[in-house]
């Protein structure tokens, strides 16, 4: 490493940041990149550890000691290379990854972790406005023809490694924009939408086709694209969310989250949309405590609510977690995000047990307070004898999490071509062995969330590198892809 003694001599340094009271007024990002000196400083805590286990907290396998360390010394060019040999999207995954990487990172032991995450946000910015960031064509083609249903990042990623070796690549989204999830799941606050377009530009140039609107299993029949090209990816996410089922569930007002952020995303993007469900004014209950209920606290503040409130089932976790004994695995710990810090009261343990309302409309949420016990090894949860609390509910938003992809329409016809589920209802495909990816069906590969569940943006991107490789091997008996 260019400066052994870093970690002793620089504190790690969060990025900046616009005050709260000033981001809720637009949709627009607020998180700035560091300047390059600062990202030099940061880079210069990576402590040439011996093992870099961050690397392996990465899902991508980020080569990370060595653009920090190219960083340092301020080779941008050759940081941005190093970063995109893993990673064809940096600019999603410096922006929204939760950094499993920094929670691996050995400096995390008994100090503040390196600040991997802000340094590949400076990379991919730096390179976007350098100009460094461009196609890169296939120089030769194979006259195969590959389809990939699902825009999201596992979709996008398998779709421009393909492209680059020459195959044939046309990429299926139901959606009237191209992006999947990161179009239109993750606000406009966290990942502006221009990230995705000047990256599907370059894939444009590339020669990946995109076809919007187009819902494979209703629109276009499964059997088409298994006519028509060589291989398919199904690439779709689990969309199927877990629902609620208590009484007063059927009241007007109770949604699912992924029905209320996309319509703020479309509206960002100049969309008309018709009765969009709002928080103005609204005393709104966020049930469940991961990212997307956080998304709704964040665009529930823009909105305007008269009071926010977020319930999780689970117990609070630890503030700090005991770092010698979960490193370098990631913790369970207390987590707040830039929405909660926006306004927003929180409250663990409570689980809902009605809704509430007149006129068909919800009023209020009952709910009481829960603990978790060992039984044999399992825990499980009682109710607190004489708990029940209610609290006002004008818009109840359920995030909690989604069980599997949808089984109508796509899955069902290529189920009877001999495509298979697994236990959980997701594809049914290994990512090990002589064809990692690949379905029932040797036509058929799958990853992503369709494939393994819902999971983050950078497991996406792996697992849509990954099958491609497999993809790439299938076609042409050898490849050339990373694995």
């Amino acid at each position: 490493m260019g400066k052994v003694t870093g970690f002793k001599e620089f504190d790690r340094l969060s990025e900046p940041a616009l005050p709260a009271a000033e981001r809720v007024k637009n949709y627009k990002e607020f998180v700035l990149h560091l300047s390059d000196e600062q990202a030099k400083m940061q880079g210069a805590r990576c402590m040439d550890c011996g093992i870099p286990f961050c690397q392996s907290g990465c899902p991508v396998n980020n080569i990370i000691p060595d653009f920090n360390d190219l960083v340092f010394r301020q080779n941008w060019q050759e940081a941005l290379d190093t970063l995109h040999s893993t990673n064809n999207f940096p600019e999603f995954t410096g922006r929204v990854c939760p950094a499993p990487c920094e929670a691996s990172c050995t400096l995390n032991i008994n100090d503040d972790a390196v600040g991997i995450k802000s340094i590949e946000h400076a990379i991919i910015d730096k390179g976007w406005e350098m100009g460094w960031v461009v196609p890169q064509p296939p120089k030769r083609k194979t006259g195969k023809r590959v389809a990939v249903v699902g825009s999201g990042p596992a979709g996008l990623a398998a779709a421009q490694q393909l492209a680059r070796v020459g195959h044939d690549v046309v990429v299926f989204e139901k959606n009237d924009r191209i992006g999947g999830l990161l179009r239109y799941g993750i606000p406009d606050f966290k990942l502006e939408k221009s990230h995705i377009d000047r990256r599907l530009a370059q894939m444009q140039a590339e020669g990946v086709q995109f076809r919007v609107s187009q819902h494979i299993g209703s629109d276009t029949p499964a059997s088409a694209l298994m006519a028509d090209f060589d291989a398919v990816i199904l690439a779709g996410g689990a969309e199927q969310p877990r629902d609620l089922p208590v009484p007063g569930r059927e009241l007007d007002g109770i949604h699912f989250a992924m029905d209320f952020l996309p319509q703020q995303n479309k509206v960002v993007a100049g969309d008309k949309i018709a009765n969009q469900t709002m928080a103005t004014g609204k005393h709104v209950v966020v049930i469940g405590g991961g990212d997307t209920g956080s998304d709704c606290v964040g665009t529930s503040n823009r909105h305007g609510a008269a009071s926010i409130t977020q319930f999780e089932l689970m117990p609070m976790p630890p503030e700090e977690e005991n770092r010698p004994l979960v490193w370098p695995y990631w913790p369970v710990k207390l987590r707040t995000s830039s929405s909660h810090e926006e306004g927003c009261e929180r409250d663990w343990s409570v689980a809902t047990k009605r809704f509430e309302g007149s006129n068909g409309k919800v009023e209020k949420l009952v709910a009481a307070r829960v603990e978790w016990k060992d039984h044999g090894g399992q825990m499980r949860m009682q109710e607190v004898p004489g708990s029940e609390f209610e609290i006002n509910a004008d818009l109840v938003l359920l995030a909690m999490g989604f069980v599997a992809p949808t089984s109508t329409g796509l899955l069902e016809q290529f189920a009877a071509l001999g495509v298979e589920k697994d236990q959980r209802q997701n594809v049914k495909a290994a990512t090990e062995g002589t064809m990692a990816y690949q379905t029932t069906n040797p036509k058929v590969f799958a990853a992503g969330d369709m494939r393994r569940g819902q999971s983050l943006v950078v497991w996406a991107i792996r697992e849509g590198r990954q099958c491609a490789r497999s993809v790439d091997e299938y076609l042409m008996g050898t490849s050339d892809l990373p694995r």
